[in-house]
């Protein structure tokens, strides 16, 4: 009878003991699954357009070792297709466009794409394979330009402004080339895509090409473009944005993005990369 008893509570202290273990070992993978959650990165999805983004490239580093965020760049080779693919939740942000581009194209596609940031004014410029100087155009040169609304007017505000045409002040910042009104050397213009324009460098006698663009095709243009836009109190429309969907406009995660960009780390990578081609405008648009 006392064996009996004995082995009893032998068999009983073991299974405490074993259930003990097993609550610990339970217990244990339940931590270990709590901190491995905790250390996961903030997934970040970013449209941008054209290779080369080494601001971006700086930024992203900087916020995945103080800020656990991990943002992906998704690249783009047209201004549409990302404007596109942030309206239908593809991507998170987007930061290629100018203001004046996103608000036509929420009026064009009813859509509520929002600035939460700036980030710098990119010069448009006129580039040639053929000429050095705006002098040398002569009468029924061809010039290409990007056909979308904001663009096409920015090129030939563009155009006014190095005195080669007069515009219909009535156009105010979207002129089309039938808004031309004086046109002394009788230029004509072939609208294309954005895209496009630095391809036609061949074919034309100067394009109209917007600063990413231009970089991707290999200029640099504070110093290759025959004439590039001034920068002045006038440009704001033209300032290139962080966007978010409206409803993310206070989301945490993609202000503290916004924050990293706008540093004195981010400037001068700017100053360095684009060799003094673009200017950091958060402070001007405050």
């Amino acid at each position: 009878m006392k064996n009996k008893t004995f082995l009893a509570t032998l068999t009983l202290s073991a299974s405490l003991f074993l259930a003990a273990c097993g609550s610990a070992a339970s217990d244990s993978s339940s931590s270990d699954v709590t901190s491995a959650e905790a250390t996961e990165p903030v997934k970040v999805t970013l449209g941008v357009v054209g290779e080369v983004n080494e601001p971006w490239d700086y930024v992203i580093e900087e916020l995945k070792e103080k800020e656990n965020i991990e943002v992906e760049l998704v690249k783009f080779t047209d201004y549409t297709t990302p404007n596109n693919a942030l309206a239908e939740g593809e991507i998170d942000l987007s930061s290629f466009q100018t203001e004046i581009f996103m608000d036509n194209y929420n009026k064009d596609h009813g859509t509520e794409l929002t600035t939460i940031g700036y980030t710098v004014m990119a010069p448009l410029g006129l580039y040639s394979e053929k000429i050095t100087d705006i002098s040398e155009l002569k009468d029924g040169d061809t010039i290409a330009i990007p056909n979308d609304v904001s663009n096409e007017g920015r090129a030939l505000i563009l155009l006014q402004t190095a005195g080669l045409i007069t515009l219909d002040p009535e156009a105010g910042l979207v002129p089309t080339t039938e808004d031309v009104v004086e046109n002394k050397l009788n230029l004509q213009f072939q609208t294309l895509e954005s895209n496009q324009t630095a391809r036609a460098l061949q074919d034309v006698t100067a394009s109209v090409i917007n600063s990413g663009m231009a970089v991707d095709a290999g200029f640099i243009p504070s110093e290759d473009a025959v004439f590039l836009e001034p920068v002045t109190a006038d440009s704001k429309p033209y300032y290139n944005v962080i966007a978010a969907l409206a409803e993310d406009v206070d989301n945490e995660t993609f202000q503290t993005i916004v924050a990293y960009y706008q540093s004195e780390g981010t400037a001068k990578v700017i100053e360095e990369a684009s060799k003094g081609s673009q200017f950091p405008v958060w402070d001007e648009a405050k």
